[in-house]
């Protein structure tokens, strides 16, 4: 009877160990009987002594949000990892959700090792260096290169709508079809010498050409 009353202080004693708060809880509570109705668990505590409390809990499905207001938030991010995984390793992958502001089920940063275990639990295959070159897609400088232009020029083609380009997500890299680079307009007819950022260098060489015709 005293346990009863002096409760709090005997689980909140500095020396109560786990041990002694198990024999404690398993003096006071003759039966927990728990019964699952789909993501809650409603449990009904029978004390020593004829009380009984009844508990209503949420539980931590794995994948889903608790909280069903922020299911499509969620959602929404599987299928940004879904689309990023065909282009990007894991920890690139990672970076690009951390810079949208992305978070785990449990409300964490992501991690490569997180995107490693989402990757399991979907059954998704990682991204192998190469395949989506062996499928024809390109980014921003592979295009650059492959056009002999710099990556500034295939931006502003993009932008202009003369060259065809997708993102997943803001932050995202831009996917080209390599396809793509033999629309009209595209490739140049000859190879164009990158701007430079330094005008008095671009002065310089000018200068340097039209020294060289002179003479």
């Amino acid at each position: 009877m005293r346990l009863g009353e002096d409760l709090p202080a005997a689980w909140n004693d500095p020396a109560a160990s786990i041990e002694i708060k198990k024999r404690i809880v398993r003096t006071m509570i003759r039966e927990i009987v728990v019964r699952s109705d789909n993501d809650r668990l409603h449990a009904m505590i029978h004390w020593q002594g004829g009380d009984h409390t009844a508990l209503d809990v949420a539980t931590m499905v794995r994948g889903r949000w608790r909280d069903p207001k922020e299911s499509d938030t969620a959602q929404h991010t599987a299928s940004l990892i879904t689309a990023l995984v065909r282009m990007l390793p894991d920890s690139s992958i990672a970076a690009v959700l951390n810079r949208l502001g992305k978070r785990t089920v449990s409300g964490l940063g992501w991690t490569a090792d997180r995107i490693r275990l989402f990757r399991n639990d979907h059954h998704l295959l990682a991204y192998r260096h190469g395949e989506r070159l062996d499928r024809g897609e390109l980014m921003l400088d592979e295009a650059a290169a492959e056009l002999g232009v710099s990556k500034m020029t295939v931006i502003r083609m993009i932008h202009g709508r003369a060259l065809p380009a997708s993102q997943v997500c803001p932050g995202a890299p831009c996917v080209i079809l390599r396809q793509d680079l033999a629309l009209p307009g595209v490739r140049p007819e000859t190879p164009i010498s990158p701007v430079s950022v330094d005008l008095r260098q671009a002065t310089m060489e000018l200068e340097s050409a039209e020294f060289s015709v002179t003479s």
